[in-house]
């Protein structure tokens, strides 16, 4: 999509095939995904050691790019998990093969066989590894006998411990399960049209695509700012995803401990309270004091240990008398290690009870009450045991173990990790994707292309290539940003016109003053009768002799396009000063006298005075001031002996030394009344002898290197010579 000056059909042409291109790329993507799906199927069905479930994503990811990838490998492992549940926990590993994948189409490494093969081995290699520790720690059995009897062999072959040799049989597995997938899916590149691969790859773009070179030099464009869009947006969702996961399974985790605990509080509460109930209180005292085993405390014994076993979910309960400092055991339920505490023996407050003594002692209801002690994290239920006049002689005690909590809550966590991790890098790579595409590219290239209007300067070329570059970029965010894009090209077009109608001005200007500059040059040359076709002559040799400097790389510090102008421009007026010398002297056909010839000088000076009077009223002019240098100095000599000031070398103005050379050319080339115009080798010998003297050296060495074109003055102007 261009801007376009007929409107409609263009436009509706381009925006037709910018929507079947979303269509063949998503198409792509749920091929892709059927694809996983389906050899996950087969594989997992026959139980095969191999998966070839990663064959849709390497495919779409060599056409479609990274994010699509991604994009197909993470919903192809949440839909194979309803068929085989493990498959959830290796989204991860898909979305990373994804990203290589694309990376290594998009570079183009797929044309050596050295890459191919470094890439196979690579992929098989983090894949078998991630693989193994995951199936190792969360699976904890492999899913076949082959590959149980692989480890088995490897762990006695080598010696290694059994998760080494699950890794080495896992990374096996996985290298010849991705160069399967890997050789399908190149041969499916190689056989998908190139033109269809590059317009599936380029539909993601909302502005004219770019390719790898082009994004690498934007991306050069952004290196010093701190914090681009690139990286804040992404790393913003990414944190986001995580913020929200991680309040999600702080809460999830929350209501199950909870509900769990609230739970295992009545079963304790429960036995607790049912144990109280068949326990004799004034027989309390005299179990702690004999210590010995009679039948009526065996038989409560016995029943208390019923009462445990059939109690789902308690594992402690005992009866103890509770004092000041500690507490006395009087019946303690056989644990399933056989141990148990005898009647009568003391044991001091847990730090969790010491808060509560004053309660235990007046026989209040405590409840439950959590230890986290020797025997592990444990939630007690303590009910008291009432006499008939409610005197509490002792408490039953009830305790579950909540320590299977603490492991499955870790489990739980590592599980979402897993799970999430495929999901925080599909957020990751879409936050890429949006904000590259719809923001970070379409700023750059922006950025560049005013870049390069600015740098363009007053050329009217470039500036003519800087806004058609802009124009090309055909941003269409549809958002505030391709607003701003078309601003900025209304804008630039506008001022690259202002500037070509400013230069047509301009251009008309300089003419018109270069005509009143020629016509004032001819008045004065028309009061000479030697000096025909003097001035048009000079401006020539200057021509020649500024470019051929400038082509040598000569006085690199003043001679540039600008100064070249000027020069050729102000040559005319070298001699304007001899509007002020008399016809008799100007046209006087023998040798001047002294005093003529005294007068005759002064027309450097009085040039000199008639420019800068020019200059003082037209402001801005720089070329007048070349004109001024020439007008006055034009005789001086590279030794010094000229006039009107004794210059010498570089000292004198390098335009009124270009005009020495060319003025003198001129006079030996052309007749005078008293003499005849000298031969073109006569003429340059006289020139090259000046060399040093009369002249600047280079000025000298251009004049002869351009023989031809002064060749072509002569021959326009001098058909004698």
């Amino acid at each position: 999509m261009v801007f376009l000056s007929n409107g409609g059909l263009e436009l509706k042409i381009s925006m037709r095939k910018s929507k079947y291109n979303i269509f063949c790329r998503i198409l792509l993507i749920n091929i892709g995904i059927i694809t996983n799906v389906l050899f996950s199927f087969i594989t997992n069905k026959f139980k095969m050691p191999i998966f070839l479930d990663s064959t849709g994503t390497m495919i779409v990811a060599s056409i479609g790019g990274i994010f699509p990838g991604i994009l197909c490998g993470v919903v192809s492992n949440v839909l194979s998990s309803i068929f085989y549940r493990p498959n959830i926990y290796f989204g991860f590993i898909n979305a990373f093969i994804a990203i290589f994948t694309a990376w290594f189409f998009r570079e183009e490494k797929y044309k050596r066989a050295k890459n191919i093969l470094l890439f196979v081995i690579s992929i098989g290699v983090m894949s078998g590894v991630f693989s193994a520790l995951v199936k190792w720690f969360f699976l904890k059995t492999p899913e076949s006998t082959p590959i149980l009897d692989s480890i088995e062999f490897l762990t006695d072959f080598i010696g290694v411990s059994d998760l080494t040799s699950y890794s080495l049989v896992e990374v096996f597995i996985n290298i010849f399960d991705k160069t399967l997938s890997f050789t399908v899916a190149l041969l499916i590149f190689y056989l998908f049209p190139q033109k269809r691969r590059l317009s599936i790859n380029n539909s993601g773009w909302r502005q004219k695509p770019l390719s790898v070179n082009e994004s690498k030099e934007l991306g050069r464009v952004s290196k010093d700012i701190k914090q681009s869009l690139s990286i804040r947006v992404p790393f913003m969702l990414f944190i986001c995803a995580i913020a929200l996961t991680g309040i999600m399974c702080w809460v999830g985790i929350g209501l199950y401990y909870d509900n769990s605990k609230e739970e295992k509080a009545k079963v304790a509460l429960n036995a607790a309270d049912y144990t109280a109930s068949f326990i004799n209180p004034y027989k309390i005292d005299e179990y702690i004091e004999k210590k010995e085993y009679t039948l009526e405390y065996t038989q409560t014994k016995l029943f208390i240990d019923t009462i445990k076993k059939n109690a789902v979910g308690v594992d402690y309960l005992y009866i103890v008398k509770m004092t000041k400092s500690g507490y006395y055991y009087v019946f303690d339920a056989d644990k399933t290690d056989g141990t148990s505490h005898k009647a009568g023996e003391f044991v001091p407050y847990e730090k969790e009870l010491i808060p509560h003594v004053k309660e235990f002692l007046n026989g209040t209801e405590i409840g439950t009450i959590e230890i986290n002690g020797l025997t592990g994290w444990v939630l007690t239920a303590y009910c008291p045991i009432l006499d008939n006049n409610g005197i509490c002689r002792g408490y039953a005690c009830a305790g579950v173990s909540l320590d299977y909590m603490e492991g499955y809550m870790r489990k739980f966590l590592m599980r979402v990790v897993l799970i999430m991790s495929s999901f925080f890098i599909l957020i990751f790579a879409f936050g890429l994707w949006m904000t590259g595409t719809l923001m970070v590219y379409p700023i750059n290239s922006i950025e560049k292309s005013i870049e390069d209007f600015i740098e363009a300067g007053d050329d009217q070329k470039k500036l003519d290539a800087a806004v058609k570059k802009m124009r090309s970029l055909d941003i269409r965010t549809n958002d505030e940003l391709e607003k701003m894009y078309r601003i900025i090209c209304d804008m630039a077009l506008n001022q690259t016109e202002i500037i070509r109608s400013v230069r047509r001005i301009s251009d008309s200007t300089m003419k018109m003053q270069d005509g009143l500059i020629i016509t004032m040059a001819d008045l004065v040359e028309s009061r000479d009768s030697d000096t025909g076709a003097h001035v048009q002559k000079t401006s020539e040799y200057v021509r020649i002799i500024v470019e051929g400097l400038y082509k040598k790389g000569y006085y690199p510090e003043k001679i540039n396009p600008k100064f070249i102008s000027n020069c050729v421009r102000s040559a005319p007026l070298h001699d304007i000063g001899k509007i002020n010398i008399s016809d008799k002297i100007l046209n006087k056909p023998g040798k001047l006298t002294d005093e003529e010839f005294a007068i005759m000088k002064t027309h450097t000076t009085a040039g000199r005075e008639i420019i800068e009077k020019t200059i003082n009223t037209v402001k801005g002019e720089s070329y007048l001031k070349e004109a001024r240098n020439m007008a006055a100095y034009h005789h001086e000599r590279w030794d010094g002996k000229g006039y009107p000031e004794g210059l010498h070398g570089e000292v004198i103005p390098l335009s009124a030394r270009i005009m020495a050379v060319a003025d003198v050319f001129d006079a030996l080339t052309s007749p005078r009344v008293y003499k005849q115009a000298f031969p073109l080798d006569k003429a340059l010998s006289i020139i090259q002898e000046e060399a040093g003297k009369q002249f600047d050296p280079k000025c000298v060495e251009v004049l002869l290197d351009s023989l031809d074109e002064v060749k072509v003055v002569l021959g326009k102007y001098n058909h004698s010579v």
